[in-house]
């Protein structure tokens, strides 16, 4: 059994692992022309919260917030973590020791739902990002990116189980 200090290490750990990994691909994509979320654009989000705005028409379109961008990398990293430590907090003790591959893409496939049910529509793109110009290039891009943060989940965790 892990105790509270080990799990949360790892969780750090894979979780930022796990997302530069998804961020070089994210840069990838931009470099071949697919766009891919402005993480300003998070922040800006998370930062009218405190005026009551939850939801926008179109998140480009609301008003700057001052740190806006640091903001939002910091939350995208944030999330990162509390992905992995659901991913820890689920599997079993034996996967932690020795991953697998599998579970971790199948995680990082579900995490998708979580822009496409929450942040989309707070954002203004719609429900799995109905009102995007391409919705289905968009989704078939995020299914990637998140089966690429799962990858980077398991590497991350390999590579902790290693040392």
């Amino acid at each position: 059994m892990m105790n509270q200090t080990s799990l949360l290490a790892m969780s750090l750990g894979i979780g930022i692992g796990a997302t530069l990994i998804m961020d070089l691909w994210s840069a990838i994509m931009r470099r071949i022309g697919i766009a891919t979320l402005n993480y300003g654009w998070l922040g800006r989000w998370c930062l009218h919260w405190k005026n009551g705005i939850w939801f926008h028409s179109s998140i480009k379109d609301a008003a700057p917030v001052r740190g806006e961008n640091i903001i939002g990398w910091a939350l995208h990293y944030l999330t990162g973590i509390v992905f992995a430590f659901a991913l820890l907090t689920t599997v079993s003790p034996a996967w932690i020791h020795s991953p697998t591959v599998a579970p971790a893409l199948v995680f990082g496939g579900v995490t998708v739902l979580i822009p496409w049910l929450v942040l989309q529509p707070a954002l203004g793109a719609g429900l799995a990002g109905t009102k995007m110009l391409h919705p289905w290039k968009s989704r078939a891009a995020g299914f990637a990116t998140h089966l690429i943060f799962g990858l980077g989940v398991y590497l991350s965790a390999k590579a902790i189980s290693l040392t």
